[in-house]
């Protein structure tokens, strides 16, 4: 991990994911609580997850636009935008306007900006690392994400508990504005400057981009980073983003995002039945003046906790194959899982939804590691957010069912339904020969 932070703008990029993730990390959690708070009806929650969680389904259009813009301007302008928005909810509060439906409103737009942030970030990094420090600054990228998520999803319930939802709405948008500045000291060369192993031919002067418009007769024009920005045919966008369907094509990626669709239906699930679960749970005496705000704020920084130690050991056991580690891994956070819903106990529970994150955590490093390795550089953003968006198919459709069946059944039912989505993941890899064998990140190929 020392190799990617001697690198300028790596550090720069990191500490601006550092600072967006807390901000994303409160929004988060206080409109949950706040749309929860609001109603007293887990089936809100699910409404809200699924509004909030949709936009992740069409992060695959912000592919090709990604490839194609200043990665520097468009973070900078995401967080601006995310200010302004998130700022809505205070001051509504302020004069008294503060709905249900206003939230439900705002949650979508600021998780449809988050869409362009991360397919952005994740392009950033080819063109600033080699190949063989992807995996370590991928390690750093979701330490920044899990442990940040630990830390502010924890303090949010206190805060949540000892004040109120809106102060973090106001912590929110100061964590953006901040994000922002950062991002502005952020310089990202273009794709063609940055070698491509899956291709023989030399790099011309010219990126794909670019060498693609002067042939249609398109102007080439280029920004401060080198990011192409002339015009573009009507069917070039189409165009490009074939191309990174192309790229997967074919690929044991494909039942490897086939199995990621379908867990992902439990994880929404999770998310919309975890306040109306806290609120159930049997909390000490010691934590009971926090409340049930407090008690979820502790479980979401629980589970951030478990990805943030998997994020720092995955940088330790790289070259562990995928396969394998999919396979012992999801075994083991399914059982985990089913005895902290067994358990009910807010300690205990905390504790083993924390474990069972730590084997996720891993392979979700090592998955995105092989999403950004194996494509060809130019390519990256495309084919990340496909990966992005078809994984994260299900969650909205999940958050939406999560919250209907916490409330017809049980939050702890639809919380279940994690533990046995992650047994049968494990199967699922187990008998598939295209995904048992998958080796290291490093060494996946899409040749």
């Amino acid at each position: 991990m020392r190799e990617a932070f001697r690198n300028r703008t790596f550090r720069r990029l990191f500490t601006g994911r550092v600072i967006t993730n807390v901000g994303d990390s409160f929004y988060l959690v206080a409109a949950m609580w706040l749309v929860y708070s609001l109603t007293n009806d887990p089936v809100y929650t699910g409404i809200a997850g699924f509004v909030t969680m949709t936009p992740q389904v069409f992060q695959f259009l912000a592919g090709p636009l990604v490839d194609r813009w200043s990665i520097r301007r468009t973070l900078v302008g995401t967080q601006l935008i995310q200010a302004v928005v998130v700022s809505v909810i205070p001051i509504t509060h302020v004069f008294g306007f503060l709905t249900v439906e206003l939230v439900l409103i705002v949650m979508p737009v600021l998780s449809a900006l988050n869409q362009l942030v991360y397919p952005a970030q994740s392009t950033a990094l080819p063109r600033i690392l080699n190949r063989e420090e992807l995996v370590a600054a991928n390690s750093a990228f979701s330490v920044a994400y899990q442990g940040f998520d630990m830390v502010a999803n924890g303090v949010g319930g206190v805060l949540i508990g000892l004040f109120s939802a809106i102060a973090l709405f106001v912590l929110d948008a100061i964590t953006f504005g901040i994000a922002a500045i950062v991002f502005a000291t952020v310089s990202i060369p273009s794709a063609n400057t940055v070698p491509d192993d899956n291709q023989s031919e030399e790099p011309s002067t010219l990126s794909g981009d670019e060498r693609q418009a002067k042939d249609s007769g398109n102007s080439i024009v280029t920004d401060g980073d080198g990011s192409y920005t002339g015009a573009e045919d009507s069917d070039f966008y189409l165009t490009r983003m074939r191309e990174g369907v192309g790229v997967l094509r074919g690929t044991p990626l494909v039942p490897l995002l086939a199995g990621a669709v379908a867990a992902n239906f439990s994880v929404g699930m999770m998310l919309a039945a975890t306040p109306a679960y806290a609120d159930s749970l049997v909390v000490p005496e010691v934590v009971s003046q926090i409340g049930a705000a407090g008690a979820y704020g502790i479980l979401m920084g629980s589970i951030a906790a478990g990805g943030f130690v998997g994020a720092l050991a995955s940088n330790f056991i790289a070259t562990r194959p995928l396969g394998g580690s999919m396979i012992v891994g999801y075994t083991i956070a399914g059982l985990l899982w089913s005895g902290a819903l067994l358990a009910n106990w807010l300690p205990l529970t905390g504790l083993l939804f924390a474990l069972t994150n730590i084997p996720i955590g891993i392979v979700s490093v090592y998955v995105a590691t092989v999403f950004q390795a194996a494509p060809p550089a130019e390519k990256v953003g495309r084919v990340s957010s496909i990966y992005g968006s078809a994984s994260a198919s299900m969650v909205p459709i999940g958050s939406l069912a999560g919250g209907v069946f916490a409330g017809w059944v049980s939050p702890r039912a639809a919380m279940a339904a994690l533990g046995v989505a992650a047994i049968a993941l494990a199967l699922y890899v187990l008998l598939n020969p295209e995904l048992r064998e998958l080796p290291s990140p490093d060494r996946v190929t899409i040749e």
